[in-house]
């Protein structure tokens, strides 16, 4: 059953978002309500599950039970995908709704960060239903979240802010980035310290004690910093979308490593460090998946099944690499060999 509950009045909605750097597809109509199924396609390691028409899927993140929660930016809705037998279900987010980024937090329940709702919205995966927590700060452009090691919820907002839900109080507090507009991808390391990447600003930020942000600036000005990822050791993996590289950037020394990305003409969009510290990045300018193993310092590009894939975000787990083809109604999968 689709859930319009929401328990916290939205009485700080600004209508539309902001208009961000990133251009998105013109939003398509609502998709059916009833669940789908899809027929998997596999190619060189890959699977495809069809989403219902519309749904124009932008994050992606695997649920406790064996599922995948994504975000339908289309149809404003929580898609959940049945990865046995591949059929999906929606959860209505409520009027305006354009989920950007979902995550799934400490206890299995899924998050998301709204720009049409301008809320960060929590999903009962039991019951369906949906509670927003509006952000105080109109037309935040709200992109994605992550949890820090005291258990606070940390989002960004590319009209220039990034904050902070405390779940147990559902108080949100609200910071203004360093130069302005650009926050967008958002990451916590083993230490449980929260990053940010400035997509605009062309840097990193490191979330200190008191919400202050501490900024990092890549080598290469105005290389477009568009999503962060921490490996095991809680070193920084930064695509830099307007240069083409991937990025490394280690606390510890401070000290950056630049990586141009295969082919010609690269944009390098989502990055994910899977559980073997191999660096996913999804390529929009090669519509392909790239593995890059920090050993050998060498990439190894997986061309997508579908044309025109354009894969936002990556998030796995164990042996699987998930991503959202937003330019399909697709979620993808690529599974690993365990080491």
């Amino acid at each position: 059953m689709r859930s319009r509950v929401l328990a916290v009045l939205l009485v700080f909605l600004g209508g539309c978002t902001a208009q961000s750097p990133e251009v998105e597809p013109t939003p398509l109509a609502p998709a059916d309500p009833s669940p789908a199924a899809s027929s998997p396609t596999v190619a060189e390691g890959f699977q495809e599950f069809q989403l219902p028409p519309g749904s124009r899927p932008h994050d992606v993140a695997p649920a406790a039970d064996g599922g995948v929660w994504y975000t339908a930016q289309g149809s404003g809705d929580l898609g959940y995908l049945d990865v046995s037998s591949g059929q999906t279900r929606h959860i209505d987010l409520g009027r305006g709704a354009a989920p950007h980024g979902v995550i799934v937090g400490p206890d299995g329940t899924p998050w998301i960060t709204d720009g049409g709702l301008n809320a960060i919205v929590k999903v009962d995966s039991n019951n369906d239903e949906v509670t927003a927590f509006p952000v105080p700060r109109r037309a935040a452009n709200l992109n994605t979240a992550a949890f820090s090691g005291d258990g606070m919820l940390w989002f960004t907002g590319q009209a220039g802010i990034y904050g902070m839900l405390n779940p147990a109080t559902g108080e949100v507090q609200v910071y203004d980035a360093p130069k302005g507009r650009g926050p967008y991808g958002i990451s916590s390391s083993p230490s449980g310290e929260v990053w940010f990447s400035s997509l605009a600003g062309s840097y990193i930020a490191r979330i200190r004690a008191g919400g202050q942000a501490e900024v990092f600036e890549a080598p290469t000005a105005d290389a477009g910093a568009r999503r962060v990822w921490s490996d095991s050791m809680g070193k920084l993996w930064v695509t830099q979308w307007f240069a083409g590289n991937l990025a490394q950037f280690d606390p510890q020394t401070r000290r950056w490593e630049e990586f141009r990305m295969p082919g010609e003409k690269p944009q390098p969009y989502a990055v994910y460090v899977d559980e073997n510290d191999t660096v996913w990045v999804s390529d929009f300018g090669s519509n392909s998946l790239v593995a890059f193993d920090p050993a050998t310092q060498q990439f190894q590009s997986n061309a997508l099944p579908s044309p025109d894939a354009q894969v936002r975000q990556l998030l796995g787990r164990a042996t699987e690499v998930w991503g959202a083809e937003s330019g399909t109604d697709k979620l993808v999968v690529f599974r690993t060999s365990p080491r």
